[in-house]
């Protein structure tokens, strides 16, 4: 186990055959579906769909490229702001999986960012096959103002999230036990949250296998 394990969540481990249930599952093909700007140009409800949330460059693109193996399916940029719609894949037709657009980069103006809210909203809110939202938080810095209010926006519809921390190769392991109680209070006064909160490394692979084996329980 290493010292950013220690941190993760004290539920028991996963069983070798959920861990392995996982993997298959996240294995499999997963194909781009579907596009959406705007509320009424959300796809058609079929699977369940678990989404991923968080802040623009909070790691999110490496996060579901790290969960499916793959380097490209969805797209990395140094630009903070890129994905800028609703994209759902979907993964081996058992499970949907849907990328939000980034929140809380400044450059993008009033209007566009009361478009982004009204669609994830109408998505949030009215979508019962969605069955579970990541929220993506950097574990180098915890809750922002911005991930105050996605939480705000969740709890309004009350949508299922999860805290998933990201980066956790980059600070020392004291600092994430610090971001890990800070976060762990917060969520305590939010109705929606799930508490359970992973911990994971696109790069280093750190609480992937776990945060499959989790998803994977939503399947289809």
């Amino acid at each position: 186990m290493t010292e950013q394990d220690s941190a993760a969540d004290p539920e028991p481990e996963f069983t070798p055959e959920e861990l392995e249930v996982g993997r298959l599952l996240f294995a499999k093909e997963c194909d781009f579906t579907w596009a959406a700007a705007t509320s009424d140009q959300l796809a058609p409800e079929g699977l369940p769909e678990v989404a991923f949330a968080g802040r623009s460059n909070v790691g999110k693109s490496s996060l579901v490229n790290a969960l499916t193996g793959r380097k490209t399916l969805a797209r990395t940029s140094n630009t903070p702001g890129r994905t800028q719609a609703l994209i759902f894949f979907e993964l081996g037709a058992r499970i949907g999986l849907v990328d939000l657009p980034g929140y809380g980069y400044a450059q993008v103006s009033k209007v566009k960012r009361n478009l982004w809210t009204e669609t994830l909203f109408a998505y949030l809110r009215g979508r019962p096959t969605l069955q579970r939202v990541n929220l993506l938080i950097d574990s180098r810095h915890g809750f922002k103002d911005q991930d105050r209010e996605a939480m705000d926006l969740l709890d309004r519809a009350a949508q299922s999230y999860q805290v998933v921390l990201t980066k956790a190769d980059k600070p020392k392991s004291s600092e994430i036990d610090a971001v890990m109680a800070g976060v762990k209070q917060e969520l305590s006064k939010r109705p929606a949250a799930h508490p359970v909160v992973r911990v994971t490394s696109a790069d280093r692979g750190i609480g992937i296998a776990e945060l499959r084996a989790e998803l994977a329980r939503f399947a289809k």
